[in-house]
């Protein structure tokens, strides 16, 4: 992240679209850098960012709606490269003196558009027959003066149009969605030929530049990271020990609800492959006593967070203590804020605060760390391309999200020392099927769930048993907003039940989760 992309990024003015951040991600597949901005901030507000160029997302309403959000004109005036998508298109449409109108017909979903690419920017090279995404009620029925013409649907007898002397484009469709066969060439026909920008934003350059901006953050100063395993906070602590090498220190909690494996692939791994200093708390003892006797999902949640926190909290007094009496006060503690954080929290505006997770919310106020969050503009793709860069093991680089709260928030019911063994060994199990499968990169997530109060009759061996049941919840998804079960072929569904039962005890059981999200979220709480 050079400071020249820094300095001169493509914002995405979110109008209320589900979609913004995802146009951002698209920006960036483009390798270029993008920022989500809110509707609400002035046109002075966006030209002080001294953007490359201008993308407008979709909106949830008729621009005709009341209290409907507007597009102020100075901003297409204001010789700044403008894209418009769907709501955005007709915003544009508006605000430039052509005319939006409910004709009764809308489209809605997967729409064959005829595209004009002779003479087109964003249409160069493409088929004149498409299929693109649509979600629309109202239509463009007149184009601003001044506009080429460049897309028809059979809703919309205006669904593109340009002005490359002006640099304004837009389409009435979604560039953004898979959905849209060519809305990834549309895009970057834009961004590279439209605005003009390089195609920069790559993850050795990336690497190169927040390593420069811990630099110079940190100094001479030290750093304390709490290191949980997860991606994030481990290309975090990769990248600052990159930066200032020995100054950080590395504080991992062993809460005893990890999976198998996953102490030592920090212990081991991790270290060996970034050179990190590390502390290892052993808790397991202190987690445990914790938990016994809950069985409310928030309530170990709850208890789980507040038990890393006072343990977290001691170690950096105790190395706190030490480093002051050294001489070397710990100053700066990292944390791996993703830009998606930043985006959910109001854009990161005012104070930067710890958030309330598992790992190190709300220490005391008495521990005045300033903050390093070296990840804080990058999306978790890009986290991983930056984790694979710094050599980050790539176990670790591809590891499925994990809730905080680990294995405690698997099991349904009370969480005891048996009933993790239980589950670690199940899933330990799944993983590696589906590995074997070669299905880690299909599946976003697939949590591994004990039924720990449910107990069902079985046959095995000569008898009955009254075993629990495991539930297996394979998801695919881009972001977790949203999220489809997994297609696992039934071979490997087969395999899986037959280890799990043959070789877990207490387990007679082994059964799918074929529910999507909406309704149904991905963890099993």
């Amino acid at each position: 992240m050079s400071e020249t992309l820094q300095s001169r990024p493509v914002l995405v003015v979110d109008f209320g679209a589900q979609y913004a951040q995802l146009i951002a991600r698209r920006v960036r597949e483009a390798k270029v850098y993008s920022e989500v901005v809110p509707h609400t901030m002035s046109v002075a507000a966006m030209l002080a960012k001294n953007p490359a160029a201008v993308i407008l997302s979709g909106g949830p309403a008729s621009v005709y709606a009341a209290g409907a959000p507007s597009l102020d004109p100075a901003l297409l005036a204001a010789g700044v490269p403008v894209f418009g998508m769907c709501y955005g298109f007709q915003a544009m449409v508006q605000a430039l003196g052509g005319t939006v109108a409910h004709t009764g017909t809308g489209e809605y979903g997967h729409t064959d558009a005829v595209v004009t690419p002779d003479g087109s920017l964003l249409f160069d090279g493409q088929p004149k027959e498409q299929s693109v995404w649509m979600s629309h009620g109202d239509s463009v029925t007149e184009a601003p003066a001044g506009m080429a013409v460049t897309a028809t649907t059979p809703g919309a007898t205006v669904a593109a149009f340009e002005d490359a002397d002006r640099r304004l484009f837009g389409v009435q469709w979604h560039p953004e969605v898979l959905h849209t066969a060519y809305g990834q060439r549309v895009l970057e026909n834009f961004l590279w030929r439209g605005a003009g920008i390089p195609a920069d934003w790559t993850a050795s350059n990336v690497v190169e530049s927040l390593v420069d901006s811990v630099r110079a953050q940190v100094g001479t100063g030290r750093v304390l990271c709490a290191l949980s395993g997860g991606v994030d906070s481990s290309v975090a602590a990769a990248l600052v020990q990159r930066a200032v090498g020995d100054q950080l220190t590395c504080v991992f909690v062993d809460h005893g609800l990890l999976r198998e494996g996953e102490h030592e692939q920090v212990e081991q791994e991790f270290v060996a492959a970034t050179g990190v200093r590390l502390v290892v708390v052993d808790a397991r003892e202190r987690f445990l006593t914790a938990l016994a006797g809950l069985t409310d999902p928030e309530a170990k949640r709850k208890a789980i967070g507040a038990q890393f926190i006072r343990v977290f909290e001691q170690a950096a007094r105790d190395l706190v203590g030490s480093a002051s009496a050294d001489g070397n006060p710990i100053e700066f503690l990292v944390q791996g804020t993703l830009y998606p954080d930043v985006v959910e929290s109001g854009g990161g505006e005012g104070a930067a605060n710890i958030k309330s997770h598992h790992n190190v919310g709300g220490l005391p106020k008495d521990l005045k760390f300033t903050l390093v969050e070296p990840l804080r503009a990058l999306f978790k793709d890009e986290v991983r391309a930056v984790g694979l860069e710094l050599g980050v093991p790539e176990a670790i680089v591809w590891r499925q999200p994990f809730p905080g709260p680990g294995l405690g928030v698997r099991i349904i019911g009370e969480v005891t020392a048996e009933r993790l063994a239980i589950l670690r060994a199940a899933d330990a199990i799944a993983r590696e099927e589906l590995t074997a499968a070669g299905l880690d990169r299909e599946i976003w997530q697939c949590p591994v769930v004990l039924l720990a109060e449910v107990r069902s009759v079985g046959v095995q061996g000569d008898g009955r048993t009254y075993g629990h049941p495991i539930v297996l919840r394979p998801v695919s998804s881009e972001d977790a907003m949203t999220a489809d079960w997994t297609r696992v072929p039934y071979d490997v569904l087969a395999k899986i039940s037959t280890r799990i039962t043959n070789e877990v005890s207490e387990v007679n059981r082994v059964v799918l989760d074929v529910t999507s999200k909406p309704p149904g979220t991905i963890e099993w709480e």
